[in-house]
């Protein structure tokens, strides 16, 4: 009994973890345990290679190994890799495996190759929520890498025409701070200058040699120095710091409308190109020296094609253990390659900018480790952003339409959700004043006009064609959103006219570049923008856009519920997309009866929410959720 083919394949087929048999060179698939087909539903596999039966693994280099194996008859072991399958219903599922890829010999000759895995996912999640925990209560963090973050760019500009990003991964946790660097300098020309750089050591005075170099590169840029100016002021600050001594860089200067691109490569690793199919091709080096050598910076040019991607890196992402300067340089180029071309890891709502610097790190170090600092730079040609243009009539109840118009212009040009945020809600006062102001209200117009400068400075304009009128009876917020509007974004300026009056907004558009190693949380939000009030038990739920429009309901409601500031009320906020000034002054009223009677009020809004940071901003006092906004409280108003 113990020969039967049909008990032994129903053992095999009950094993509790990921068995795959391959057999031959094409390693076509013999078997498959229940476990394995419940991670690949509905595929076909029986007699198929193994290549074909994973292939959304290609590009996660998952596949190439089992071929490595049969090769080189050298088993390959992964710990908690992480992998995107594609299902069915053309989601993507993630999931982080233990396994191991062993040659399969039968009397001494090789057959194939047999995977053994465990989904590790569940343990890897406990894991990660509990270290998430544990950085968000603790009291203080490492001061050697505040100081790495304070001596870094604080982020990367936004461009038109271009898509830039970056990333950094320290060398070790002990040392904690490292002499890499990178920079992106918008110049005069409206060309873009693009450095990486690499300072020999590690610690706090590598890094504080790193901070002076990049400080006397930006300085010389900024006043509209060349490459060869730039670098000639950096060799001489060397020449006179041992610190500095050796040091290398890569510095590009980048025409965004044209794509032409000059360079130089101070002993450093020249950049990579990638085309959008995911072709590549190293630069030529251009023979420079390391600073304080003795050398020249010579100069090369080459042209960047609309949609292809530059990347500049450190040599710590091709020197990793087990790797030289050539295997590492293939190994970059295709896993970036790959990035690019959406074959690798598909984190959602990325770049392929972003998308290189984060999966080219964590792909090709999961391997091997990693013993110096990396730090990547990507810029990628992208379609230049068309202006905002709006005419709108003088009518409230445009405004909604109108946000939803801004917001996807400016998610367009790249803006973060906190510039966003801050932008919209700037704008939104302009628009609201413009519209109070204009000279025949619902006839007249209102124009908006934006435009995203060479140096990431976003410029908006509205404009009305009537004059200054007294504040109507009940319009308590006038006059408190442009004090609003002016704490949100850079500069904001008002030019009154006999022809009517112009409001100017100005913001730099930033995004963060990622210290790999830190927890630098975002604020998202998938809010409903739909208005609606729901209450119960003492307790009132707002939520959607609160603005000229729907605010008088909102006191209404708030004042009816409250009984006019006689019993104790709860007005939780959190699901609150928009809070104008005019929803502002609405809390203040219903604030200020409570006080009257002094009778509690208690305004809830989560942190991170857009009711909370404008809450904060105006100084109304406000405590955390205790219920959750999404919790039916009683029918809608």
């Amino acid at each position: 009994m113990t020969d039967d083919p049909h008990r032994l394949l129903t053992a095999f087929d009950q094993v509790p973890f990921i068995l795959a048999v391959c057999e031959g060179p094409e390693l076509r698939v013999r078997a498959l345990s229940a476990a394995t087909r419940a991670v690949l539903p509905g595929r076909p596999w029986s007699g198929l290679p193994i290549r074909e039966v994973i292939r959304d693994l290609i590009g996660q280099q998952i596949t190439d190994a089992y071929y490595q194996v049969y090769r080189s008859g050298t088993p390959i072991t992964g710990q908690e890799w992480r992998v995107h399958l594609d299902m069915p219903d053309g989601s993507v599922h993630e999931m982080f495996a233990n396994f191991t890829i062993s040659p399969w010999y039968s009397d001494g000759v090789l057959r194939g190759v047999i995977g053994v895995g465990f989904d590790v996912t569940a343990t890897v999640r406990q894991r990660q929520a509990a270290e998430l925990l544990e950085q968000r209560y603790k009291a203080t963090r490492d001061v050697i890498t505040a100081l790495q973050r304070e001596l870094l760019p604080a982020g990367l500009p936004v461009l038109p025409g271009l898509q830039v990003a970056a990333s950094y991964l320290l060398a070790d946790a002990d040392t904690a701070a490292g002499g890499d660097w990178f920079d992106v300098v918008a110049q005069r020309d409206g060309r873009v200058a693009l450095i990486v750089g690499d300072v020999v050591g590690h610690g706090v005075a590598a890094s504080g040699v790193m901070g002076q170099l990049r400080a006397v590169l930006r300085d010389r840029l900024d006043d509209g120095a060349g490459i060869t100016e730039a670098l000639a002021a950096a060799d001489r600050f060397a020449a006179r710091s041992a610190g500095a001594h050796a040091a290398t860089i890569c510095m590009v200067v980048l025409d965004p409308v044209t794509g032409d691109l000059a360079y130089c490569t101070a002993g450093h690793p020249a950049p990579l190109v990638v085309t959008p199919g995911g072709r590549t091709r190293y630069l030529s080096g251009t023979g420079g020296r390391p600073l304080a050598t003795g050398g020249s910076f010579p100069i090369a040019t080459d042209r960047l094609a609309p949609a292809e991607l530059l990347l500049l890196f450190t040599d710590g992402i091709l020197e990793r253990p087990g790797r030289d300067h050539a295997s590492g340089s293939a190994e970059l180029a295709q896993v970036a390659a790959d990035s690019v071309a959406g074959r690798a890891l598909r984190d959602p709502g990325t770049t392929p900018a972003e998308r290189v610097c984060t999966n080219t790190v964590e792909l090709l170090t999961r391997a091997t480790g990693h013993q110096d600092d990396i730090t990547l730079l990507a810029v990628q040609r992208v379609p230049h952003p068309a202006p905002l243009v709006l005419d709108l009539p003088a009518d409230p109840t445009v405004l909604r339409e109108a946000r939803k118009k801004i917001e996807a212009w400016l998610a367009g040009l790249g803006a973060t959700t906190d510039d966003a945020f801050n932008v919209q809600h700037a704008l939104g006062e302009l628009l609201t004043n413009a519209i109070e102001h204009s000279a025949t209200p619902y006839t007249s117009m209102v124009e908006v006009r934006g435009m995203l400068g060479a140096a990431g400075q976003l410029d908006i304009s509205v404009r009305d064609h009537g004059t200054w009128r007294p504040p109507a009876s009940g319009a308590e917020h006038r006059g408190r959103g442009l004090a609003m509007a002016s704490q949100l974004v850079e500069t904001v300026k008002v030019e009154p006219s006999a022809e009517g009056t112009r409001a100017l907004l100005r913001h730099t558009l930033m995004r963060p570049a990622r210290l790999l190693d830190a927890d630098t949380p975002s604020r998202t939000s998938e809010m409903s923008h739909s208005f609606g009030i729901s209450a119960g038990d003492g307790r009132v739920v707002v939520a959607g856009d609160v603005d000229a429009t729907s605010a008088d309901r909102v006191r209404t409601e708030l004042l009816r519920h409250g009984r006019g500031g006689t019993v104790p009320l709860e007005v939780d906020l959190s699901a609150v997309t928009h809070l104008a000034s005019a929803g502002v002054s609405a809390l203040h009223h219903v604030a200020a009866k409570h006080a009257e009677q002094k009778v509690p009020l208690t305004l809830h809004a989560a942190a991170g929410t857009p009711a909370r940071m404008i809450l904060d901003l105006v100084s109304l006092p406000v405590t955390e959720v205790v219920h959750s906004p999404e919790q039916d409280v009683g029918p809608a108003l």
